[in-house]
């Protein structure tokens, strides 16, 4: 006779809930909305995880579109370009004649965190924005 202990909700969320991933969308540490492929029934199937709601509904309408997103979507696009206004005002501060090769540690870790943010924030406030009404 075997004395196992029975699975809980919280033992079955730990199992498959994604420590560690980030969003596909925005970068942001992942909160448990998930896709899987459901075409594959081998295991483990192709998946991605979100931070949202809204994200999940933008990556799966763009995946809709264009499932094998080769070249940058119109939206991408955009979330560059509210990115480059960011570095480039941070490369106001460092002295756009600077080398990059001149550049201290700081400076460029600054640089790069400047534009995974800027990137990270635009992705997200264009999911919201393209996000459907919740009617409650």
């Amino acid at each position: 006779m075997s004395t196992s202990t029975p699975i809980t909700a919280e033992n079955r969320r730990r199992l498959w809930h994604p420590r560690g991933t980030l969003c596909a969308v925005c970068r942001q540490p992942t909160r448990g909305f998930g896709w899987f492929d459901p075409h594959r029934s081998k295991r483990p199937r192709p998946s991605v995880w979100f931070c949202s709601m809204p994200c999940q509904s933008f990556w799966t309408r763009l995946a809709r579109e264009r499932f094998a997103m080769v070249d940058l979507t119109e939206e991408e696009r955009a979330a560059i370009t509210a990115t480059m206004k960011r570095v480039a005002l941070l490369m106001d501060e460092i002295g756009w004649a600077t080398p990059l090769a001149d550049l201290t540690e700081a400076q460029v870790r600054a640089l790069i965190e400047e534009a995974v943010e800027g990137f990270r924030e635009a992705m997200s406030d264009i999911a919201r924005a393209n996000a459907p009404e919740v009617p409650f």
